[in-house]
């Protein structure tokens, strides 16, 4: 079974925001950010995903992938 990939750091990048002014303004700590970039996190809250969409331009599918090939971690 595939697994959702979170592209965040590839966003940022794309933006060219740094972590911190996103974190701010999304209203998180950098290392929570940080947990979710890596992708180390079971789940995130809708607003917190609308902040962070609508602080980038951009929308859940820029940020959030599905892919086949990647492990699931069912933990």
């Amino acid at each position: 079974m595939g697994s959702i990939v979170i592209r965040l750091d590839v966003m940022l990048a794309l933006r060219k925001v740094r972590s911190r002014e996103l974190a701010q303004h999304v209203g998180i700590t950098e290392s929570n950010l940080s947990l979710l970039k890596s992708g180390r996190v079971r789940g995130v809250r809708f607003d917190t995903l609308a902040r962070i969409c609508e602080y980038l331009q951009c929308q859940p599918g820029d940020l959030l992938v599905y892919d086949p090939d990647v492990e699931g971690d069912e933990g």
